[in-house]
């Protein structure tokens, strides 16, 4: 089954770090470009980062010098490593897989079911 489940929201102060980790399963993770959104209440959901398969990172300004993407090919698995949270980071992250063509086949775009970041003192 083609997935992608994320893990390590919680709550955090500000100031704080977390880290989310997205597992991706089967041929996702061929796909070139994964990343991450975000979706605060009353919110559009936005583009946190972006990382290709080859390790090509880029991410949003609101976010730059705080949040690291990466990606570890052989565990089949992205992260976001977050530092210096502030309450307006607080939002349900999304794992992306953005649409893709290999092997003869589009495949994507793919959704995680979102894991909660709250930073609150």
């Amino acid at each position: 089954q083609v997935q992608l489940v994320e893990s390590g929201g919680g709550l955090v102060q500000p100031g704080g770090s977390l880290r989310l980790s997205c597992q991706a399963s089967g041929i996702i993770f061929s796909i070139n470009v994964m990343g991450w959104y975000r979706q605060a209440p009353g919110k559009e959901r936005e583009l946190v980062a972006t990382i290709t398969r080859s390790g090509r990172a880029n991410s949003v300004d609101s976010v730059k010098g705080r949040f690291t993407i990466s990606r570890d090919n052989a565990k089949n698995t992205v992260y976001l490593q977050m530092n210096s949270l502030k309450p307006e980071d607080t939002a349900v992250y999304y794992c992306h897989a953005q649409r893709d063509f290999f092997g003869s086949t589009w495949y994507g775009p793919y959704w995680g079911q979102g894991t909660q970041v709250t930073v609150s003192s």
